[in-house]
Order: structure tokens, then C-alpha cells, then sequence
């Protein structure tokens, strides 16, 4: 059979049309395949044509993108670009602007300062070589690169890595001005201040045309939100992704967004280099729930995205693994000896517990306490955001924690947060702090296994010992906070003394 017909294929067995191109030569490196192949999700035929021309065109428009040579900006254009990081962080702190903790001018302003500054009237003692730099800056740089990274995916555009850089160092200055600014206003300065409702997102984007009737698409996000009450990382992940597929159309109708709008952007994304999971669970997954709250509350009469699938293939190579017996003990050795309170105590209490890194960032002193005889800790929400209803949970110290220690940590600790160290990050939460920080340090000893995650797999790998040594499935569900899998996991109670002979099943780590 001829894959380069400009026809559908029709499958011999299903009957469904699809969508087959062979992929040239010359892109078969980039696009990793020999074949496109997509359905077109129908069995009439001329529908089939009918869709089989959109999605060609969409094919033929992601080669020629993969085809383009990497673009320069200026630092104009990338102080145009960051407008949108700018107005995002007014817009989300309007209301109450002394919960912005994640930028701290005082950092900030020496971010991307080095012996050859890009402007001139830096003080001498804010320049310093990149090995003599405060961790503080560095990660503060960091999370800008990554920004501009995900910003250039969002929008489309290829740039060569100068230009990545100058946008990296944009968003600094955005972010900074805005944090001088939320910091004027929570000290009763609000002179100048608008509130803008069209925010900018690239060098050229077209005004977004405001929907004539009807709810628009923010307007949905914001119900939902309300309805809802979302970790305030989740709204504003979310809201962001409402922004971007509003510039993409070109308005904010949520009426008129159709299955092909939906397609065209899924394509677009594609053609980005998102991982198809990327898409499914951070593009698609928002939309999908804000529209159906539209749907379920009287705003909308059908839901779109419904029939906007992608597929997601697990790689094994990817597939995340829990540490090895000798990775642990590595980990667990540097962290005896680290000067750091919170990167001493956090991988072991991981280790011996399976929590999530998040959970025990933020832990108070109040959370550390006796339950029938048995030292605990309680992973509450009073604490900070947790990840699902089932994650409040309280968890038995292990032995191996209290030898070393830990309990005398506590008692030395004032009220309140056992890792004062670690600031709020942008949404008031230890927990992101914590996870940037931990996870620097342990690819700092050598750890890069792309299959690891420097925190989750703390997780994983209290699974594994979970049945190597016997523990009882439920119980080890109600110690990591996982969901109960049958209605008989949900009858009768988890005392904590089984709990904590379910724990001191797992040994300690040879140190």
C-alpha cells in the first residue's frame, strides 16, 4: 500500500478512517518514526475526507515548523514577550498582594548579575563569578530558564539559545517589577495600579477578540475556581492555560471553541515538542474540566474537548524507578552530615515513611507527637496543601529516625514550621520550596538517572520494600496516603500500633 495517497486509509477490521503519511526523509530524525499515522475518528466517508484535508494540512504545517531555522529576538522582543509574566503576577495577587512570598526583590535584583552585566550601574558588590554566586540567585535563574523554556514551547517559537537566555533574563526583570510593586501596594501604595484585562502573550499576538454574548473562557475558569477552591498552584496553572488557548483562537468565546479548534491546538502542541502526556494531563485536562463545568452548570451546551484524545505510550527506558539499596545509602550518608536542617532530616523521614517530599517540608513542631505510646507525625492540611483527601494521614516514626535523633531536633525547634529555612514559594507553600532544593542536592551527588525522581522515588522505593518484606498491602496504602482499592479496605480503622509494626518491618539502611 502507497502511504503518501492523499486519501483516508479505511482500518480492514474496525472500519474507522485514518489518517497515514509516510514522514521524509530528511524529518525522520526529529519526528523519531517512519509513519504519521492519526484517526480520524469516523466511519462515513465523507467525513472522512472532510477531515482527513484538515489534518493533512496540520501535518504538512508541523514538518514545515520542524523544517524552520531557529529565530533570533532582540531584548526588545523579549521584553515585549514577558509583559504576560508581569500582569499575571498582578492580576493573581490583586486581592491580597502580600501573599506573593515566591520573588523576593532583595534576591531577585541580583539575578542574571555577573563580571559582565548586560546594562551598566550595578553596584561592584552585586557581581560575582557564577561558582561564588548564592544557591538563593542560582535557583531563582534557574526557574527563570525554565519559564522561558516553557514559554517558547507555549507560543511556538524555535529561537536559538542566546535568544533563550535574554527572554530568561526578561522574565527576571518582569518578575522583579512586579514584586517591588505587590510589595508598594501590601504597604498601602496603590497609586498607578490597573488591573489589565488583555494581557499580552507573544511578540505579535493579535488582539483577542471579547465574546459578543455568552461566557468567555475565563469566565468559565474563574466559576470553576470558585466553585472548586483548587490549590492556588493548580488555578494558576490552569487560568495560564485558559490564556494560552484563548491567544491560539484568537477570541474568548467559550461557545464557538469547537472540536476542530481543539485539534488545531492539540496539533500545534505537538508540533512544540510537548510529550504526549504533557498535553493529555496539563493542556487537555484543564480545558476539558473547565468547559464541563460550563456543561453542568447552564453555561454551555456541549463540551468539546470530550472527543479530543491523544495517545500516550509508555516509555520504559522513562519509567520511574525507587532507589536502589546503594543509592539510598549514598543519599542518606551526605545527608547526616549536611549543614542543613531540613536537607538532613527530609530524606529520612522519606526513606522510613514513603511520604511525599511536599508533605514533610511542611511540617510544624505540633505535627511530631505521641499517638498511644508511639512517636508520629501528622501530615494535616492545617500545615499546607495536600495533594488529596486521603493524603492527611498520621505516620509512626520509624526507629531508625528516632535513633538518630530526631525527636531531640523537634524539642530544639520553635513553634511553628520545622524547616524555617525553606521560604514560601509564589503560591505560599514550603512544599515547592522544598522539592527544588532537595532535588538540586541530590543530582549534586552524582544521582542522574533520567528513570528517578530525586524526591518521588523515595516513594517508589518504600513500595518495593513494602512487599519484599511482607507488609500488609493495606496498611501500606494507609502509611503513604494512597487511595483504599476495595470496599474492604474501607471497613474498620488503622491503629497506629499496626501501622508501626507494619513500618519497623522495613531495615534501616546500612550507613
Amino acid at each position: 500500500m502507497a502511504l503518501t495517497m492523499a486519501r483516508p486509509w479505511k482500518h480492514p477490521k474496525t472500519g474507522v478512517y485514518w489518517l497515514r503519511r509516510r514522514v521524509p526523509d530528511d524529518l525522520k530524525p526529529l519526528v523519531g518514526k517512519r509513519e504519521e499515522k492519526r484517526s480520524l475518528r469516523t466511519k462515513d466517508a465523507s467525513e472522512a475526507r472532510r477531515l482527513h484535508a484538515i489534518a493533512l494540512a496540520e501535518l504538512e504545517q508541523r514538518w514545515a515548523n520542524l523544517r524552520a531555522p531557529a529565530k533570533t529576538i532582540s531584548e526588545l522582543d523579549a521584553f515585549r514577550m514577558v509583559q504576560i509574566f508581569e500582569q499575571n503576577v498582578l492580576h493573581h495577587h490583586s486581592q491580597n498582594p502580600s501573599s506573593q512570598t515566591y520573588w523576593n526583590p532583595e534576591i531577585g535584583k541580583l539575578a542574571f548579575r555577573s563580571p559582565r552585566p548586560l546594562g551598566a550601574g550595578f553596584p561592584a558588590a552585586d557581581i560575582w563569578t557564577l561558582e561564588d554566586r548564592p544557591r538563593e540567585v542560582a535557583a531563582y535563574e534557574d526557574d527563570c530558564r525554565k519559564m522561558a523554556s516553557e514559554h517558547l514551547a507555549d507560543i511556538g517559537l524555535v529561537v536559538d539559545d542566546a535568544s533563550r537566555e535574554k527572554l530568561a533574563v526578561a522574565i527576571a526583570h518582569a518578575l522583579q517589577r512586579s514584586a517591588i510593586k505587590l510589595s508598594q501596594m501590601a504597604n498601602g501604595d496603590w497609586q498607578g495600579f490597573s488591573l489589565v484585562e488583555n494581557r499580552p502573550t507573544s511578540i505579535a499576538a493579535e488582539p483577542v477578540e471579547k465574546p459578543a454574548n455568552g461566557p468567555s473562557l475565563s469566565e468559565l475558569a474563574e466559576g470553576w475556581a470558585k466553585e472548586k477552591s483548587p490549590t492556588k498552584k493548580t488555578e494558576y496553572t490552569w487560568l495560564r492555560v485558559v490564556d494560552q488557548l484563548t491567544v491560539f483562537l484568537g477570541h474568548s468565546d467559550a461557545a464557538r471553541i469547537s472540536i476542530s479548534d481543539l485539534l488545531r491546538w492539540k496539533s500545534a502542541l505537538m508540533e512544540q515538542g510537548l510529550a504526549s502526556k504533557t498535553i493529555r494531563d496539563s493542556k487537555l485536562a484543564p480545558v476539558k474540566a473547565i468547559l464541563q463545568w460550563g456543561v453542568d452548570n447552564g453555561h454551555l451546551s456541549e463540551n468539546p474537548c470530550n472527543r479530543v484524545t491523544i495517545a500516550v505510550k509508555e516509555n520504559a527506558k522513562e519509567a520511574r524507578r525507587g532507589f536502589t539499596d546503594g543509592e539510598a545509602k549514598h543519599i542518606l550518608d551526605a545527608a547526616s552530615s549536611a549543614k542543613s536542617d531540613y536537607i538532613q532530616w527530609a530524606p529520612m523521614l522519606c526513606a522510613y515513611s514513603g511520604a511525599r517530599i511536599a508533605e514533610v517540608s511542611q511540617l510544624r513542631k505540633q505535627d511530631v507527637c505521641e499517638v498511644d505510646g508511639i512517636p508520629c507525625f501528622f501530615i494535616s492540611a492545617d500545615a499546607g496543601s495536600l495533594k488529596n483527601a486521603n493524603s492527611e494521614r498520621v505516620v509512626p516514626l520509624h526507629s531508625a529516625v528516632l535513633d538518630a535523633g530526631f525527636l531531640d531536633f523537634v524539642q530544639s525547634r520553635a513553634d511553628g514550621p520545622l524547616f524555617s529555612e525553606l521560604k514560601p514559594d509564589r503560591f505560599g507553600n514550603r512544599g515547592g520550596t522544598g522539592t527544588k532544593v532537595l532535588s538540586r542536592w541530590v543530582r549534586e551527588l552524582g544521582i542522574d538517572d533520567k528513570r528517578l525522581a530525586p524526591n518521588h522515588s523515595w516513594r517508589h522505593r518504600f513500595k518495593t520494600l513494602g512487599r519484599r518484606h511482607g507488609l500488609a498491602g493495606d496498611l501500606v496504602n494507609a502509611i503513604t496516603g494512597h487511595g483504599r482499592k476495595t470496599v474492604a479496605d474501607r471497613y474498620g480503622e488503622y491503629p497506629v500500633s499496626a501501622l508501626s509494626r507494619e513500618i519497623e518491618k522495613i531495615p534501616k539502611v546500612q550507613q
